[in-house]
């Protein structure tokens, strides 16, 4: 085993990571079995850092010292050679004229030297959002002495030899001086200005890139016509393939697009009302925090008074079942406007309002994952009102269809005990992600996935009309289940919801207050952002627990379907498939953001979702 070069409570310059700038650090510990270093800065943020990483105080004052005695023989040697004596006055001059022709190109060189360390600190430093801590933010004047330290230590000889050309040659004009500060103002600027823009753009392609991302375009919209289709056949197994397909003028009725537009419009009446609270979300990258409207339960309770209403005038609800293919259509058809509408306007949308995964300059690829992060017309949030609005509060009501087509087609005085789980347990879900509706907005949809196709389709038509696919298979195909096969089924659900609930609520607490007394028994890794993941409590056990519950409810829902046929549990397959995706991508995006602290993290806790198992 390596013997460690730092003993504890040494102070020491550990490098920040992702940089090139060194800060005066403590070192408190010392890791055995991974070799890290547990170093503490002035303003209290603790991380860890390899042993490449920290250098000792001594080297830095040597090389400072070492810069600072070498200008004394420049200067002796300069003064010598512009001295010497014996020289024609004629060879004066013109030794005079190459000297600056020579001094000339030496500040020129040391501008642009000058000028690519700017760029370098620019592009390294640790920005506001890096050294943010839970008890504030580090003191400035003490990140600043030390990047003062390491910039003299790489300017100081240059400085000494523009400083003794300066002494030795002729003083420029002011206007030439003014202007070449005024043209190297500009070229820092213009420099800086092409980093943001490159550093802003996507650089890795996901969903299989841009054909990946035209693919899903169709297949998407073909694989919920195909799954309503396969619903209403008698025989709705895999291997009666294809199915009989409509005409073409049949999928589209005017009326229902009608009552789709109805429905959506309805939603944003009730998103505008001034109800509820109004709270910020997390910071965007220009680090302005923009205000939501809090009062998605509110529209839920108003949407069932309203169907309420329908039903006492005996409006016959089931024709959504009767329509349920044009409802698709008409949906798909505004979101695909809504996609085109929020691309078209995206392109004048600023630099620091496009979203960081959907900025790749592809056409097809932005168009799919969203181009602008939070398109927004006044006030009214586009992508945050489709989250939980029409879609979701959509889905509550076409189980109610469903259920009551249930009644009517099979001349029923009550529903079946199938179609009640069903619609018991996915309308705890939609409560319960409109009760706590404030916690969407630290989720990625919101904070890095901009507003396309793919959530514009997802909410839209994907949540509605699949995540019904139990309550519709049910209404052609009735499965009789029994009290216990029933009560397990209701224990199942529970756990799920039990894991689903109880491990968001302590993320989101976590990061509203991570001093909350109530929480000192949860133990974490700080990061260099400020942040810190939890390793005890559910996140400890598994890296996502919200996904493990997720699965388990998903599951819970197909199973009073039967298992006569695979199409109910097609749902709960996609479904698992969507949240390993998102898992991945979530995987991908906390390694680039957290570094070495998620990798001790992963060590930690090495299972994603199931434990023991990935």
């Amino acid at each position: 085993m390596p013997n460690r070069r730092f003993a504890d409570g040494e102070v020491v310059m550990g490098r920040w990571p992702g940089s090139v700038l060194y800060y005066e650090v403590q070192v408190t510990s010392y890791d055995d079995v991974s070799h890290l270093y547990t170093v503490k800065y002035k303003d209290g943020t603790e991380l860890a850092l390899k042993e490449s990483d920290i250098r000792s105080q001594s080297s830095f004052k040597h090389r400072k010292s070492q810069s600072s005695s070498s200008s004394p023989s420049r200067r002796s040697t300069s003064r010598s050679r512009s001295r010497s004596p014996g020289r024609p006055a004629k060879g004066r001059r013109r030794s005079s004229s190459q000297s600056r022709e020579h001094k000339d190109d030496k500040k020129k060189t040391i501008q642009e030297t000058n000028l690519a360390l700017l760029v370098l600190v620019f592009l390294f430093k640790p920005s506001e959002n890096n050294t943010r801590r839970y008890n504030g933010e580090p003191d400035s004047t003490e990140r600043n002495d030390t990047s003062c330290v390491i910039l003299e230590q790489k300017l100081k000889p240059d400085l000494e030899i523009e400083r003794v050309l300066e002494h030795y040659s002729l003083r420029p004009r002011k206007e030439e001086k003014k202007k070449e500060e005024i043209y190297s103002e500009k070229k820092i600027f213009e420099s800086i200005k092409t980093i943001e823009k490159a550093s802003s753009e996507t650089k890795e392609l996901e969903f299989g890139g841009r054909i990946g991302t035209f693919t899903l375009i169709f297949f998407l919209p073909a694989t919920v016509f195909y799954l309503l289709l396969m619903c209403k056949q008698e025989d709705p197994s895999l291997m009666n393939f294809p199915p009989p397909l409509p005409a073409l003028e049949s999928l589209w009725e005017a009326r229902v697009f009608g009552v789709f537009l109805l429905w959506f419009f309805l939603q944003v009446l009730f998103y505008l009302l001034p109800i509820g609270k109004v709270v910020e979300g997390l910071p965007l990258p220009n680090g302005r925090k923009l205000q939501y409207q809090i009062n998605g339960f509110y529209a839920f309770i108003l949407s069932a008074a309203a169907i309420g209403t329908l039903l006492y005038f005996q409006f016959e609800l089931h024709y959504l079942y009767d329509h349920s293919m044009q409802l698709a259509v008409s949906a798909a058809a505004f979101s695909m406007g809504l996609s085109i509408y929020l691309y078209i306007r995206s392109l004048k949308a600023p630099e620091e309002e496009l979203a960081p995964g959907g900025n790749s300059g592809y056409f097809v690829y932005d168009f799919f994952t969203g181009h602008e992060l939070n398109p927004r017309i006044g006030n009214f949030d586009l992508k945050y009102f489709c989250e939980l609005r029409p879609g979701l509060i959509g889905w509550v009501i076409i189980n109610l269809a469903m259920l009551l087509a249930e009644m009517k087609v099979h001349n029923q005085s009550m529903p079946s005990l199938s179609m009640i789980l069903v619609n018991s347990f996915q309308l705890l879900y939609v409560v319960d992600a409109l009760w706590n509706e404030e916690a969407i907005l630290t989720t990625m949809d919101i904070t890095r996935d901009g507003f396309g196709f793919m959530l514009a389709f997802g909410d839209l038509v994907w949540v509605p009309f699949v995540y019904s696919l139990q309550a519709l298979y049910l209404v052609g195909h009735p499965t009789e289940i029994s009290w216990p096969v029933a009560a397990a089924i209701i224990i199942l659900n529970c756990i799920g919801y039990y894991i689903f609930r109880s491990a968001n609520s302590q993320k989101n607490n976590f990061r509203r207050n991570p001093a909350d007394p109530k929480l000192a028994y949860l133990k974490f890794i700080p990061t260099a952002t400020g942040k810190g993941l939890l390793v005890t409590g559910w996140w400890g056990f598994v890296r996502h627990p919200n996904y493990l519950g997720d699965i388990i409810m998903a599951l819970a829902w197909s199973l009073p379907c039967g298992f006569n046929h695979i199409l109910p549990y097609f749902y709960a397959i996609c479904f698992i498939c969507l949240l390993v995706h998102r898992e991945a991508r979530d995987e991908h995006h906390c390694k680039q953001k957290y570094g070495l602290a998620w990798e001790r993290y992963c060590q930690r806790v090495p299972y994603r979702i199931f434990p023991y198992i990935y």
